[in-house]
């Protein structure tokens, strides 16, 4: 896939009336999709999606990601099928691991190893494919239960083995990946990586010879599939200036110290320089790593609009 897509991530709902008039305005500017996050804190990621579908003409929604230990995969499901059919089959939905242990213990969940919650990711992808297909969520319609109720099932038949909507699974990990590269439709390859010696979710940023590894790494994974994969990075900064090289020291400082300036400019998740500089550095990922999809925090949704804009006019 060579199409670029664009997306924003809720960053919070102050207001119904907010809410409306931002997803309102991300699809005046040329976003593909709005994604909600699944975190503790932040809105209720479900809900949230059938709001900002029903705020909009063609916006479509996802979860980026859902942490699956949060969630009993049967009733996953109910959630999943009951959201795609709200949204018209607009759904994209977004799976992971999880990765902040303070989550975990605030609410009350067994954090475990990360190959035990990896097992986790892949168990919970299985299940909802048996129950998509199974006759709970049939890919026959229209079929009625004992009481003569129409059955609940997914618009979509795209992800699942063709059973639901489509499938994102984003990580860093090899485990992950790997998953991911079986599994997904669209593989988000995580610009975060975990600091050593840091409690888990204290993270950084990838650079760009990383970036490099671990697309290689799951691309070798995918084989065949490989090409008929959607490949999707999350931007963590976007900042319109003249100054690169000093926009990327303040954020160089801003991050810890922890890349230098030219590792910043230089990592496919991270946007700095003018509208025509922003574009022309998503052209080169895109010929670098293959990433066709974006999204960028709620924050900087504005900011990236006019990116959006000239991309949409280029001949891409």
């Amino acid at each position: 896939m060579t199409g670029f897509r664009f997306s924003y991530n809720i960053f919070g709902i102050h207001s119904r009336e907010d809410f409306v008039e931002t997803c309102r305005r991300a699809e005046r500017y040329g976003y593909d999709t709005v994604f909600a996050a699944d975190h503790l804190g932040v809105a209720s990621p479900f809900p949230a999606l059938v709001a900002a579908a029903s705020a909009t003409e063609s916006l479509r929604v996802g979860t980026l990601v859902l942490n699956a230990a949060f969630w009993n995969p049967t009733l996953l499901a109910r959630e999943v099928a009951t959201t795609d059919v709200l949204t018209d089959g607009r759904l994209e939905l977004g799976l992971g691991a999880g990765h902040m242990q303070w989550e975990f213990d605030r609410a009350r969940i067994d954090w475990e190893p990360f190959g035990a919650r990896a097992g986790r990711l892949r168990a919970t992808i299985e299940q909802l494919q048996r129950e998509f297909a199974a006759d709970g969520y049939p890919q026959q319609a229209p079929l009625r239960d004992e009481f003569g109720m129409p059955v609940l099932r997914p618009v979509q038949r795209r992800g699942f083995g063709g059973h639901g909507p489509p499938l994102i699974v984003g990580g860093t990990g090899d485990r992950i990946l790997r998953v991911a590269a079986e599994h997904a439709d669209i593989i988000s390859v995580a610009g975060a990586f975990q600091i050593k010696g840091q409690s888990p979710g204290t993270m950084r940023i990838a650079t760009a010879t990383e970036a490099d590894e671990r697309v290689r790494f799951v691309r070798a994974c995918a084989g065949d599939r490989a090409d008929r994969i959607e490949w999707h990075a999350l931007i963590q900064a976007v900042v319109k200036t003249d100054d690169r090289q000093g926009a990327a020291a303040a954020l160089a400082q801003r991050f810890g110290n922890l890349m230098s300036p030219d590792e910043i400019l230089a990592t496919p998740f991270v946007l700095v320089g003018t509208v025509d500089q922003m574009a022309a550095q998503l052209l080169r990922t895109r010929e670098r790593y293959g990433f066709t999809y974006y999204t960028v925090h709620g924050p900087y949704m504005d900011a990236f609009a006019p990116v959006v804009e000239r991309i949409r006019t280029m001949n891409t």
